[in-house]
């Protein structure tokens, strides 16, 4: 009897498969404009968490980058293979940041009619994949690749044990990686019982001003002088 090969759909480049809160079309054709101005210096990409940043964290935004040139590439609702095809699109071509900041992963572990839960193995491949492509279009920039904040209030919530998984499975691999960092901060968003406060996170996904404020906290000694 034969048997059906599925790939993991992780690594594969797809364009926007959710709806959500945005035209996912017309950021994408937004991020292609910003090319035909000055070169950012940093370059931010993830789903909602980083397409937020501004919206919801605007105090703890202004306080990590100041007056630099930061190009936000957060998409609502995106999991690594949207990322993969934005990067198979333009999105960073001709662009040589100095940092790149990866916080992408965690709706991959949500299923839809759309796309189904992902294992922490392929959502690994799918954050290995986008590494690739940096290395291939921007290989002068130093990568932080986030830890996947953690998800759901309480500790034993569904997302919990996927994410942890995914966040150790990335600290091994990335220990000795050239031009990349891994940094995980879900410590910091977290209360002592290993709950997520309404104050850090209203939904138990996306951080207010005050989760926000401990992202950048985190990412400011790794900040370009």
């Amino acid at each position: 009897m034969s048997v059906a090969f599925h790939p993991n759909p992780a690594i594969i480049p797809t364009p926007k498969l959710e709806e959500d809160f945005y035209d996912w079309w017309q950021r994408h054709d937004a991020v292609l404009a910003l090319h035909a101005g000055p070169a950012p210096e940093i370059v931010l990409i993830g789903d909602s968490i980083t397409h937020l940043w501004p919206q919801n964290g605007p105090v703890s935004w202004r306080e990590t980058f100041g007056g630099r040139a930061v190009a936000n590439l957060g998409f609502g609702w995106d999991r690594t293979q949207n990322v993969l095809w934005r990067l198979d699109h333009g999105e960073l071509d001709g662009w040589c940041p100095r940092l790149i900041v990866l916080n992408i992963g965690t709706n991959n572990f949500g299923a839809t009619e759309r796309s189904r839960f992902h294992t922490p193995a392929e959502v690994l491949a799918g954050i290995l994949a986008i590494l690739a492509r940096f290395r291939q279009l921007t290989p002068g920039s130093l990568v932080i690749v986030m830890g996947v904040f953690p998800r759901g209030q309480q500790p034993d919530d569904f997302f919990r044990a996927p994410i942890a998984e995914l966040n150790a499975r990335l600290a091994q691999r990335l220990a000795d990686a050239p031009g990349v960092r891994f940094l995980e901060i879900g410590a910091a968003l977290l209360e002592p019982d290993g709950t997520i406060a309404p104050e850090t996170m209203p939904d138990f996904t996306h951080p207010s001003e005050r989760g926000y404020t401990a992202w950048g906290r985190a990412l400011a000694p790794l900040l370009p002088p």
